[in-house]
């Protein structure tokens, strides 16, 4: 695991992009030999004028003044054992924000900064944290429902990096299947979180049967908004067999 960033640690990044009603996601680059590898971060707005950031990266300060202009900061979201990489750098700018993770990430994220809840404490009716099924509570998931259309944020259980960056990026992203081709579930983490192969396979048909899912959003390469629908299953059916 890498080491945790105690300052704000600004690496290569896009726009703050508005990808539904209250929904924006950044698109940023992890520094690595021989390249870079992707990684994005969503900002959700709440009711009451909040702000969850899951996956946080820090960002450029014109950015950052952006991000704050659309409300306060109220929640960190670690949706896994692999995202706290900036954890404290945003803590300590954004003190009053609660710290949420999925239950079985709650050890390794308290290493970084203390854990508020591990549960649903968003208090939004048009939005759901859940602990993904069958991963031993290691990997949330966020599914938001609003008038423009539903989406689907996950952490490692999918991947879509279709554009490596460098060698490097390209053979990490090609041996531990981030989904060059396709979107696909990357085999490392399907070998270190999935317990319940069956119950995963359940979760994502369940998503997918969800009335107007417009998009699914990743911590690792781009947003899948062609089929959806058809990604989910397809990947449910390779992790049943």
């Amino acid at each position: 695991m890498s080491r945790l960033n105690d300052e704000w640690k600004v690496e290569k990044h896009g726009p703050l992009e508005m990808l539904g009603e209250g929904l924006h996601s950044v698109a940023g680059e992890i520094n690595m030999p021989l390249g870079h590898f992707p990684r994005r971060m969503t900002v959700l707005t709440l009711q009451g004028g909040r702000l969850a950031v899951w996956s946080a990266i820090p960002l450029r300060e014109t950015e950052m003044a952006q991000l704050e202009s659309m409300g306060s900061v109220a929640y960190l979201i670690v949706p896994g054992v692999a995202h706290r990489l900036d954890l404290k750098a945003w803590k300590h700018r954004y003190p009053a924000a609660k710290v949420v993770c999925p239950p079985g990430a709650r050890e390794a994220v308290a290493e970084a900064v203390p854990v508020d809840a591990t549960v649903d404490v968003l208090d939004d009716p048009t939005v759901a944290f859940q602990t993904v099924p069958g991963v031993d509570g290691k990997e949330a998931a966020l599914l938001i429902r609003r008038p423009d259309g539903t989406s689907l944020v996950v952490n490692d259980i999918i991947a879509n990096v279709r554009h490596p960056d460098g060698l490097g990026a390209k053979v990490m992203a090609r041996l531990m299947g981030f989904g060059v081709k396709q979107p696909q579930m990357p085999w490392v983490g399907e070998k270190m979180f999935v317990k319940d192969h069956a119950a995963v396979a359940g979760a994502l048909r369940a998503w997918a049967a969800e009335p107007d899912l417009a998009r699914i959003i990743v911590s690792h390469g781009d947003v899948i908004t062609d089929r959806p629908r058809e990604v989910l299953e397809k990947i449910a059916a390779e992790v049943s067999d």
